[in-house]
């Protein structure tokens, strides 16, 4: 919800509500800001898994260049084979190609295998 709308709805001044947002902030009340969308645009998204493995001792760059990829909503760090896996959430299969690319290319990424998640079963 923007400033406007939250002053709207509380009845307080514009100002008002940005200053308590700001102290909310910057006291670490409210770590940050996010937003949830529809389970049907959810729906739309091209899922998937990506393994990864790691050149050297270059994770902390390769870490902080793939977490700044918009398609990947969540990377792990893991053992075995692969040193990281990342959950992409992609808008389309081409969203998904280019993704896949620039991990990739990223400097530091020495291998890594995608599976698309198809469907999910809960419960």
């Amino acid at each position: 919800m923007s400033i406007s709308a939250l002053s709207a709805a509380l009845g307080l001044s514009r100002a008002t509500v940005k200053s308590r947002l700001d102290r909310l902030t910057s006291n670490g009340a409210i770590t940050r800001f996010t937003i949830e969308t529809s389970s049907a645009h959810e729906a739309d998204l091209v899922k998937a898994i990506m393994m990864i493995q790691l050149a050297g001792g270059m994770s902390r760059a390769v870490i902080r260049a793939i977490r700044a990829m918009p398609q990947v909503a969540r990377l792990h760090s893991t053992n075995g084979a692969w040193d990281l896996v990342a959950e992409l959430e992609c808008s389309s299969l081409r969203d998904f190609d280019t993704a896949l690319r620039a991990i990739r290319e990223v400097n530091g990424v020495q291998n890594s295998e995608s599976c698309l998640l198809l469907d999910t079963f809960s419960g």
